[in-house]
């Protein structure tokens, strides 16, 4: 079922890759916050709820904005596929 604790195990598991690779962060946390939005039209369509705590030196002198696009970018296709909402903390 879309959206199951299953699936979005398989999508932080990526998630989890794709931020390591492109960000080598010496942190990361990726929580699965879906449970929270039942019933939210994003969960209907079996995307997931997500919150990223990550610290990586990339990050270093840049303004949150660019930490945020350098997360969006380092999950690429998966924002259109299995991420309806993302919550950053990036330092």
């Amino acid at each position: 079922m879309p959206g199951s604790t299953e699936v979005n195990q398989q999508r932080m598991s990526k998630m989890t890759q794709l931020l390591e690779a492109s960000l080598s962060p010496f942190e990361l946390l990726i929580q699965d916050d879906s449970h929270l939005h039942a019933g939210h039209a994003g969960s209907q369509s079996g995307l997931g709820h997500f919150m990223v705590k990550i610290k990586s030196e990339k990050f270093e002198g840049l303004l949150p904005l660019k930490r945020h696009q350098l997360v969006y970018q380092a999950l690429g296709d998966m924002m259109k596929t299995d991420i309806h909402a993302l919550a950053i903390k990036a330092s």
